[in-house]
């Protein structure tokens, strides 16, 4: 079920993996899998670089930063 979100004023329509088909053109959903490959490279070129990345652990709710070495510092 889609879930509508107020936000400043605007109207946001969030809707869950399963109903994509019945909201989103084709045209839409090759705009998502475009924006997840562009964020993913955009990970893995920070990576390759040793720059940290900023994270969001959704179990414990905090925020932390990943070294490219693998070690993690949760955010204060």
């Amino acid at each position: 079920m889609a879930k509508v979100v107020n936000l400043n004023g605007m109207t946001i329509k969030v809707i869950d993996a399963q109903e994509k088909d019945a909201f989103l053109t084709q045209d839409d959903k090759d705009m998502d899998i475009r924006a997840t490959a562009a964020v993913r490279a955009a990970l893995n070129k920070a990576k390759i670089c040793g720059k940290p990345i900023a994270r969001y652990d959704t179990v414990t709710h905090r925020a932390y930063i990943e070294n490219a070495d693998g070690t993690i510092r949760f955010v204060e």
